[in-house]
């Protein structure tokens, strides 16, 4: 089970939304590559960079403290928010990103999805944020009629390297895992699912671990790092464990 720390970028610094509420900001850091490379030196094996104001308004904002926080760190990283074409995949993908995180434009655009895995197979991964059993876009700020479901039935022959799962009501919260809705997910999905939103206590991760075997395979965990109230080190002894 892996553990990956998340580093949320907004206005050039590294900040934790609550819900997905951009105006609900807390502030962590305004060094966001010297804090890839604190997570790094904790053990941390993927770094999870979402470009928060990218996601909003549809374009990449963070363009160039991205590739610097890639270039700063040996781990792999995966890069979500403001993605919207294979120009920008490319750019990213060569500019060493493991993978690219496609959200709102596997839903508006979803020929750019089965195109981004035809030229970058394994390298792509499709995140399926939700509010109510219901999926969420443009930043978490526009609710659709479908459901989480229907998205991956909708894609279920797509080359992706796995899902991630947010529960927006919990990002941010420290209320804990949405543990059913991630289970449910995992047992109808083909790819490999990464659970997201919430996780705020050690246990929650030894829990987590019982669904390895459904195909979890790991947890981005944010605001509960840069509070403390996770330690790093100690969550990825548990995962491993």
């Amino acid at each position: 089970m892996m553990v990956i720390p998340a580093i949320d970028l907004k206005d050039m610094k590294c900040v934790r939304l609550s819900q997905g509420r951009m105006d609900r900001e807390t502030v962590y850091s305004e060094d966001p590559v010297q804090m890839a490379k604190h997570w790094e030196a904790k053990g941390a094996e993927r770094l999870h960079v979402v470009d928060l104001n990218g996601a909003v308004t549809g374009r990449p904002i963070h363009r160039a403290l991205i590739k610097d926080i890639i270039g700063s760190v040996h781990i792999p990283i995966e890069i979500g928010g403001g993605i919207r074409d294979l120009d920008t995949i490319k750019d990213y993908c060569s500019s060493g990103a493991r993978w690219v995180v496609l959200g709102t434009v596997a839903l508006k655009n979803p020929q750019l999805l089965e195109g981004a895995c035809a030229s970058f197979p394994g390298q792509v991964i499709l995140a399926i944020d939700a509010k109510g059993g219901r999926v969420a876009i443009q930043g978490w700020g526009e609710i659709l009629s479908s459901e989480v479901k229907d998205l991956v039935g909708q894609f279920a022959g797509a080359d992706l390297s796995a899902v991630i799962f947010t529960d927006i009501e919990r990002d941010g919260m420290g209320t804990g895992l949405n543990w059913e809705s991630t289970r449910a997910l995992a047992q109808i999905s083909p790819w490999p699912v990464i659970a997201s939103g919430g996780c705020s206590r050690l246990e929650e991760i030894e829990r987590l671990k019982e669904l390895t075997t459904e195909g979890v395979v790991g947890v981005i965990v944010g605001r509960a790092l840069y509070t403390g109230q996770i330690d790093l080190e100690s969550a990825i002894r548990i995962g491993k464990g």
